[in-house]
């Protein structure tokens, strides 16, 4: 046994070691498994939505949401430069045939033309081919450098695809797809799918939403809000187009709502827009 002389000066080292480690172990917010490094935009933010045409880089706007294929990575660079956050569009419920991969998905996994957009067919959302070729998509977003991805057409349980797609499927599917964008650092906005909301708000980062306004579906969307995430909303009203009285009694409750609302055109060529 050590005489109590030969003991003090041991634990001494001991509790000067301790404090030394305590002083330079990292905080939790220099931590990386804890450092919120992922885009996160708040409500009210600014933004330009344009997937069709040459793009114009000329909106003074907090975001841009642009087509993840058509979008050269050196114009995502430039406006990321000017402080502009990028958001990459993909559809991720429906087949596109002029898209780079569209050889990739299988036959079987082909269902029904979309309502609206016959050059579209529904996807069959629980193949596993489908979702690695998700996560592809996924992975040029962050190679081109996005801040974040808006994958469109994940409410296909709720339409007539050709598949007995069921609520459980669907929620499967978009949390398959948050999982997989936040593996890859990138953000993820829920794209309508409203009657999901609830079961989703926590895993999304953001919302897209189409014409919230004009079916009277904002209130679905307030969760998003409460929760100090954007809700990016456009509206497409022939009506708002050519009534400058119809314009400001719309963005009046979208500046209540804290929503993000624009005016613009079906096709999202930068033809005509309107800034609330």
């Amino acid at each position: 046994m050590l005489k109590p002389a030969l003991l003090y000066p041991i634990v001494l080292t001991l509790m000067l070691s301790a404090c030394q480690f305590e002083l330079s172990a990292p905080s939790a917010s220099e931590r990386p498994d804890n450092t919120p490094t992922r885009y996160a935009p708040e409500p009210g933010i600014t933004w330009h939505w344009q997937l069709n045409g040459t793009l114009n880089t000329d909106y003074d706007v907090d975001l841009y949401d642009v087509d993840l294929f058509d979008t050269p990575k050196s114009t995502i660079a430039a406006l990321q430069a000017e402080g502009i956050a990028v958001i990459c569009y993909f559809s991720a419920g429906s087949y596109e045939h002029w898209r780079s991969d569209a050889s990739d998905f299988p036959a079987e996994a082909l269902g029904l033309n979309m309502d609206g957009w016959a050059d579209e067919r529904w996807l069959d959302v629980r193949s596993a081919r489908v979702r690695a070729i998700m996560v592809e998509r996924l992975k040029l977003a962050q190679e081109k450098g996005c801040d974040g991805v808006e994958p469109d057409n994940v409410d296909g349980f709720d339409n007539a695809t050709g598949f007995p797609l069921m609520a459980s499927d669907q929620l499967s599917y978009n949390r398959f797809l948050a999982a997989q964008a936040h593996t890859l650092d990138l953000a993820i906005g829920l794209k309508n799918d409203l009657g999901q909301i609830e079961q989703l708000v926590d895993t999304f980062d953001f919302a897209v939403n189409e014409e919230c306004f004009e079916y009277n579906e904002c209130d679905s969307l307030k969760p998003f809000i409460q929760a100090g995430k954007a809700v990016l909303n456009a509206e497409y009203s022939a009506y708002l187009y050519t009534s400058e009285y119809g314009r400001t009694q719309l963005c009046n409750q979208a500046r209540e709502l804290r929503f993000s609302t624009l005016i613009l055109p079906l096709d999202l060529d930068d033809s005509l827009r309107f800034d609330c």
